[in-house]
């Protein structure tokens, strides 16, 4: 995310406000995002969800940034995603821009219109995985392919790429096109059930006899998930739709196993590929 906003913070003394405040800093659920959606108007919409992995809010400033965003949750590699990460120190993508004969990204200054102030560049997601038992960080950014097309586009990402190359870190572009959209939709679908356990309206037990009762109506029954959750809720005494959201838990929390490349639609038979309710029971 590098181009240049209503309330994005210039200068020297402003950058070390933001580095003061600890943005861009620390991991997991200690990170500061450089920018957040109060700084940024979106392309299309801005949410800020708690991760899965982190459990602190992520900035996220469009609707394919979510997808993406959603694909690392998922992933069993992943263990932490710093999202608008700044590409500091200014000075360094300065010089490469010049290096490049490229304009650097700057927005006009507040104290002279004919001022041009640079801007931190920011790379979408810096994303920690554990592969083979080693610690690996890679770069993405995020665009949509039609983006690409622009030459000034192209300038921006080859600042960006040759930054992350200087550290040894692999970059890349992530577009519509690299990210499966069912998947996708499916932990979109799942988000807000993900922590239905911390909610105190339903104790340890009362999931453990939902989630039991569930999976045996799914595994001997051909009716909708729908159908399944409702009969449930009347048996167990709950308010309509409450066992279809410990089902999302469920599949969110993998003690239920689906195919996530198959759209979750609530009103047909959901096929369960494994069950482990081991963890969920009390005392487990």
């Amino acid at each position: 995310m590098d181009i240049a906003r209503n309330r994005r913070q210039t200068g020297e003394e402003a950058i070390q406000k933001l580095v003061r405040e600890g943005r861009g800093q620390n991991e997991r659920d200690e990170y500061l995002p450089w920018l957040n959606v109060r700084d940024v108007p979106s392309r299309g919409r801005s949410s800020r969800h708690k991760g899965w992995k982190t459990g602190r809010p992520h900035h996220l400033f469009s609707k394919l940034e979510k997808k993406y965003h959603n694909t690392l949750e998922w992933s069993k590699i992943v263990t932490d995603i710093r999202e608008q990460y700044p590409l500091l120190p200014l000075e360094e993508t300065l010089d490469i821009a010049k290096q490049c004969g490229f304009d650097h990204p700057a927005i006009q200054s507040k104290h002279d219109p004919k001022t041009r102030d640079p801007i931190v560049m920011t790379t979408d997601f810096l994303i920690t995985l554990m592969i083979d038992g080693q610690r690996v960080e890679r770069a993405r950014t995020v665009k949509y392919a039609d983006d690409l097309q622009s030459p000034r586009v192209l300038q921006k990402l080859e600042i960006e790429r040759r930054y992350w190359e200087a550290r040894g870190i692999s970059w890349g572009i992530v577009t519509e096109h690299e990210i499966p959209t069912v998947l996708a939709d499916n932990v979109e679908i799942l988000y807000p059930n993900r922590y239905l356990d911390a909610d105190s309206r339903y104790s340890r037990r009362e999931l453990y006899s939902a989630a039991t009762a569930l999976t045996q109506a799914v595994q001997e029954s051909t009716l909708s998930l729908r159908h399944i959750a409702l009969d449930c809720d009347a048996m167990l005494g709950f308010n309509g739709g409450t066992c279809l959201s410990i089902a999302y838990f469920l599949i969110a929390n993998r003690y239920w196993g689906i195919d996530m490349y198959t759209p979750i639609q609530p009103g047909k038979h959901l096929d369960l590929k494994h069950v482990d309710l081991s963890k969920l029971a009390p005392g487990g």
